[in-house]
């Protein structure tokens, strides 16, 4: 009962977190979950999320964008269209979580996209102020965001699978 608790009021909104730092991270790392039969989606809605070629179209999607970030061509993840693109992530990745759960998407959805949202804005803000902070460029922190984003979704789910 406690760890069903803590999945519901700490994991999916860190993985929603996850997913407003780098939007494909996540969902990858969700995809390996279930693929390799951690998160059980099989015979839900959600099954899709089983297949390896679904956890390898998103795996490489996840590394173009940890890629593209480095880039100036992309826009900010506080931009509209990548805001949405987050939200839509981090709903996504809450339902299916909360479904594992045997709970309510909506509320998997909802504690995803305000995750998602938190993430998005916080992340942004902190990365903003740590590379004018360390005069480092912006590289060496979104580096390590990346490294946090994967670290913090893969944590999110094992404690939703235990």
């Amino acid at each position: 009962m406690v760890i069903a608790m803590m999945s519901w009021l700490l994991a999916i909104p860190l993985l929603g977190a996850a997913t407003g730092l780098r939007s494909l991270t996540p969902m990858a790392v969700l995809c390996w979950f279930a693929y390799l039969g951690y998160l059980p989606v099989g015979g839900t809605w959600a099954g899709w999320t089983t297949r390896l070629w679904v956890a390898l179209v998103f795996t490489l999607l996840a590394a173009g964008e940890l890629a593209a970030d480095k880039t100036d061509w992309i826009p900010d993840r506080i931009a509209p269209g990548p805001l949405l693109v987050r939200l839509v992530l981090g709903g996504v990745a809450g339902s299916i979580c909360a479904m594992t759960l045997n709970g309510s998407g909506i509320e998997g959805v909802v504690l995803g996209v305000v995750g998602a949202a938190l993430g998005a804005f916080c992340g942004f803000m902190i990365r903003r102020d740590l590379a004018q902070k360390f005069e480092c460029g912006d590289w060496p922190v979104a580096f390590a965001e990346d490294l946090f984003a994967i670290i913090l979704a893969a944590f999110s789910l094992h404690v939703i699978t235990s």
